[in-house]
């Protein structure tokens, strides 16, 4: 198993985006723009979460379904949004369970989750664009082949990550991964938020599992931030 994995992926992207889907994937995008659709995440953070994670260090996979698609919420990680925006209901409900799951958490102020990616977790939505105000928007036009892609080379390539799958569409996902923990529950969207999320306490399993591999766990609590 490659030691460095920023030459795996590399490789992965450089392959990816010669591919035909990607090319017809990302010419799609690019005539919705053309066309005055405002897409989300910005051209900028659409693959922002590859941009930040450190592929070195990465512990903890979760799948989220397609970005925000209100007013400059997305930011190319799944669930998260900029400091200076609300905090959605779903990542509302995130906190709550994580504050059940682990006391000492302190809900943060903002919905800025780049302190998860720091330690090491990979925020991914399965889609990663969107037109605004049309959720689902872009279902089926390349996404999905791509970040499928992306689960495979992390299950080959990486031993012991831990796989979070909230709700009936993340945990189809499943059959891509092999020799990983797989944690699922309901989505923690206000549907089904105590259909089973509310009580899963996944990020202190996630912990012991990580511990239990010799891994540093995951600090869930997040730095509030002056804006």
């Amino acid at each position: 198993m490659i030691k460095n994995k920023d030459i795996i992926w590399k490789n992965f992207f450089k392959k990816e985006k010669k591919k035909d889907y990607f090319i017809k994937l990302i010419k799609k995008i690019n005539i919705d723009i053309i066309h005055n659709k405002i897409v989300y995440p910005k051209k900028k953070y659409i693959f922002n979460i590859f941009n930040k994670i450190n592929f070195n260090k990465l512990k903890v996979v979760i799948l989220g379904q397609d970005p925000y698609y209100g007013y400059n919420q997305a930011n190319g990680l799944a669930f998260s949004v900029m400091p200076n925006i609300k905090i959605p209901p779903t990542l509302k409900n995130i906190y709550k369970a994580l504050k059940f799951d682990i006391p000492d958490f302190v809900i943060p102020k903002h919905g800025y989750l780049i302190d998860w990616v720091n330690e090491g977790v990979m925020l991914l939505n399965c889609i990663l664009t969107v037109i605004k105000g049309q959720p689902q928007s872009h279902y089926n036009i390349g996404w999905e082949k791509f970040t499928d892609n992306v689960i495979k080379i992390i299950t080959l390539n990486y031993n012991n990550i831990v796989f979070l799958l909230w709700g009936s569409y993340a945990k189809k996902k499943s059959i891509l991964i092999k020799k990983n923990l797989i944690l699922t529950s309901s989505h923690p969207s206000p549907l089904s938020f105590y259909k089973g999320f509310y009580s899963c306490k996944h990020f202190s399993k996630t912990n012991k599992y990580l511990i239990f591999h010799k891994k540093k766990p995951i600090n869930w609590n997040i730095n509030n931030i002056i804006f």
